[in-house]
């Protein structure tokens, strides 16, 4: 019932945990190249302000600031942003990382030039919010730029899959939508002059076998994690379903994963501030 659905706070500080969980920096590592590619089509020119929300453990920042961008990177998880700061140090890289909510960040109005995130964003539980809060944040004629999980594809599986287990809050809606180009027209239309967006296929490459793979997710990757802590009986049958809808080739005794992504939101913004 809708009475008994927990309160956003409480929302909020299960998502933190559940992002806590595992060490996303291991299986960001994997997503990096994507990463690169997304900044460079962004064509960064030295100088330009730069806020990553949701900024996990660097991956979009530090290639920012590789190419002379002022970098700021946000993240609700303490642990991805201590990640992200040592990453920083060891590059030597000037980037400003702080714990911040995606639905409320502490950045002034019209603060950057560019408002990035990569498969970040999309899981804030109010999604019309932090699409409101990266329209703010972002200078008239400004750009956001976002890479999120399409519904259609064997992410949005995965998050169905998660879902049967460890289910979303009543009333918190699907991260995939943000992977629908109508759904993030309808989110960002108030804030917004120009929209595009492209469909990419980004192809995972592990230097190990399918059912290894099922294996690093569920230690690393949180959401698994979490859900898998949750099963009792049936994990044999759960692996054998991962492992079928997870390879789509091998090299090897690697495996080769897809997955499709709405890459990217591209929008310059037409704040009347």
């Amino acid at each position: 019932m809708a009475g008994n659905a927990p309160d956003i706070q409480t929302i909020k500080e299960r998502m933190r945990k559940t992002w806590m969980a595992g060490d996303f920096g291991e299986i960001a590592k994997f997503i990096q190249h994507h990463a690169d590619d997304f900044i460079s089509d962004l064509n960064i020119k030295p100088g330009i302000r730069l806020l990553d929300v949701a900024c996990g453990t660097g991956n979009l920042a530090i290639p920012a600031a590789r190419a002379g961008a002022s970098v700021t990177g946000i993240d609700i998880a303490d642990n991805l942003i201590e990640q992200a700061r040592t990453r920083a140090r060891t590059e030597g890289l000037d980037i400003h990382f702080e714990v911040d909510d995606a639905e409320s960040l502490a950045q002034p109005d019209a603060a950057f030039d560019v408002v990035v995130s990569m498969y970040g964003a999309m899981f804030a539980p109010r999604p019309e919010r932090a699409a409101a809060e990266m329209v703010r944040v972002c200078r008239p004629g400004g750009t956001i730029a976002m890479a999120n999980w399409m519904p259609e594809t064997f992410i949005g599986d995965m998050f169905k899959l998660i879902g049967r287990h460890a289910p979303p809050p009543e009333g918190v809606p699907s991260p995939a939508l943000w992977g629908d180009p109508a759904t993030v027209r309808q989110r960002l239309s108030e804030g917004i002059s120009e929209l595009n967006t492209k469909p990419v296929t980004v192809i995972f490459q592990y230097p190990f076998s399918v059912p290894e793979v099922v294996e690093f997710h569920r230690i690393f990757f949180g959401p698994i994690e979490r859900a898998w802590a949750r099963l009792a009986d049936g994990r044999d049958p759960l692996v054998h379903l991962a492992c079928a809808g997870l390879a789509i080739g091998t090299v090897g005794t690697g495996a080769i994963v897809g997955g499709a992504c709405l890459d990217h939101a591209t929008a310059a913004s037409r704040c009347s501030r």
